[in-house]
């Protein structure tokens, strides 16, 4: 597995090569998107991008867990879960990214 990870910086420095903006717009853009897509997600709402997947937040119940050392219950406390589910074509593109 790769130790490379794409950031913001990343992200902006793309728009700025691909569109055409100056660097700031293109660090205003990625913000702006990635700020519309977090608010649309704290909101309740699934954010789904076309041929890439669908972020969504899952409302977990209250349960017991085990602690796995001592075997002591515990109590889990409801919460919300980000949750992530590429689409098909991402999933595809990743698969054929691992045979090359």
């Amino acid at each position: 597995m790769s130790d490379k990870t794409l950031t913001r910086m990343d992200l902006t420095e793309a728009v700025f090569q691909e569109v055409g903006l100056s660097r700031n717009e293109s660090a205003q853009l990625v913000e702006s998107v990635l700020q519309h897509m977090s608010d649309a997600l704290v909101s309740g709402e699934s954010v789904k991008i076309s041929s890439f997947g669908t972020f969504s937040v899952r409302d977990k119940a209250a349960r017991i867990g085990r602690n796995p050392k001592t075997g002591d219950e515990v109590p889990i406390h409801p919460r919300r879960v980000l949750t992530f589910r590429p689409s098909h074509l991402m999933k595809d593109r990743v698969a054929a990214g691992n045979k090359a």
